[in-house]
């Protein structure tokens, strides 16, 4: 039998063993599927595109032996999560996550996010400050900074891929389809040169790949990118924009790798002009768009260091 001919993984296909336990809970009119590790103050952890709560392989186990309650959520769209027709715009995903640190019992979290989900992160500190104790924020600019990067022609060329994603329907079609791999080839041009030519590379692609053809899965991953192309100039973009001019005033750290072609490093580093709490930038050498996978000792170390202080 050929992947063409195989049915498409379900939901419960991301509910991979380990050092963690899994479950759904109720936040903001959706069921997200959380993997959870450890006991103590709250540290939630957000993945991004292409992935799903798996990302934070490493840091759920050493939150955990640190003394923290590590949660890895799928964000609404992605993996065991619910799948609805709409709701993928930031604010209503910052909305889910504030809503998931009440559904677990919490007031605040140390929240961390990568990638999608560090604009996620971004959002809910502006939007949802009592929620976000501490934030972390992987390989991605604030909103704001981001938006005024994309005057830059190296920056615009390094995100021509949401361009491509605009158009309904077919690119969920290549993400899923038997013939092509998408999925691989975002990770390659994406990542570090020293992780692309390891087995967890391989093996991370392969589970992100699988993710991605659950059904539905492609579609919510293409509407968040949707929404923020189509809301440049739309009344909820711009509204959006302007809350986000409200100062972050959780104590802030942003790492990401020297090496990132996708959102570059010098399009980041200006975003600590919108926190107003303490602020920490630190660039990771030799490390792409993904520093926890490829640098997941150095990076759970320092998710250690910022939630501990």
């Amino acid at each position: 039998m050929t992947l063409a001919d195989e049915e498409p993984p379900d939901a419960t296909s991301v509910l991979l063993p380990g050092p963690w336990t899994h479950r759904d809970l109720s936040a903001n009119g959706v069921r997200l599927h959380v993997a959870e590790a450890g006991e103590g103050p709250l540290v939630l952890l957000l993945h991004g595109f292409p992935q799903f709560w798996w990302t934070w392989r490493a840091q759920l186990p050493a939150l955990a032996a640190a003394g923290f309650r590590a949660v890895a959520p799928d964000l609404r769209g992605y993996g065991g999560s619910d799948k609805p027709p709409r709701g993928y715009d930031l604010p209503t995903a910052a909305s889910d996550v504030a809503a998931l640190v009440r559904a677990l019992g919490e007031q605040d979290a140390v929240v961390v996010g990568h990638d999608w989900g560090g604009l996620v992160a971004w959002t809910m500190a502006a939007l949802h400050p009592r929620s976000v104790r501490r934030l972390v924020v992987l390989s991605m600019a604030h909103p704001r900074q981001l938006r005024a990067a994309l005057r830059d022609g190296a920056q615009r060329r390094a995100l021509r891929h949401v361009l491509g994603f605009q158009l309904p329907r077919l690119p969920e079609r290549r993400l899923t389809r038997a013939d092509d791999d998408p999925v691989a080839e975002f990770m390659r041009r994406w990542a570090g040169p020293a992780w692309t030519s390891t087995a967890d590379f391989a093996q991370a692609v392969a589970r992100y790949r699988s993710a991605a053809r659950i059904p539905q899965a492609a579609y919510g991953s293409m509407e968040y990118f949707r929404w923020a192309g189509r809301s440049q100039l739309r009344p909820d973009g711009l509204r959006y924009a302007r809350r986000m001019a409200a100062p972050v005033t959780a104590p802030t750290l942003q790492l990401h790798g020297a090496l990132d072609p996708c959102v570059l490093p010098s399009s980041a580093r200006g975003s600590g002009r919108y926190v107003a709490g303490a602020y920490e930038w630190r660039e990771l050498p030799g490390v792409g768009h993904f520093p926890h996978e490829e640098d997941p000792d150095e990076v759970s170390r320092a998710l250690v260091r910022w939630a501990a202080a």
